[in-house]
């Protein structure tokens, strides 16, 4: 019963994955393709250490701006653009 709903299923998954995958390819035969995957490993080179790539100063103003609405709406200390870092202690158990 599962191997027939197996083999009856493969045909839909293979062209499935055959068309998200695409893109992956190293040599795409699409120039549009080509032009895709060139645009996201220039972007993949641009983007090092979380930063936004290629920020114009409007860009940081509304960045700042919006950061300096959310700090004073909740009432936020420290850095906003780190992780948080949670420490759990064992509550004390009485014998």
């Amino acid at each position: 019963m599962l191997t027939q709903r197996l083999i009856k299923s493969a045909p839909k998954v293979i062209r499935r994955n055959i068309g998200i995958l695409a893109p992956a390819f190293k040599e795409a035969s699409d120039p549009i393709q080509q032009l895709f995957l060139d645009k996201i490993r220039e972007y993949k080179s641009k983007s090092t250490g979380g930063k936004l790539v290629d920020p114009t100063p409007e860009i940081e103003r509304e960045r700042r701006a919006e950061l300096d609405r959310i700090i004073n709406q909740y009432d936020l200390k420290g850095d906003l653009t780190e992780f948080p870092k949670f420490s759990f202690q064992d509550p004390v158990v009485e014998k």
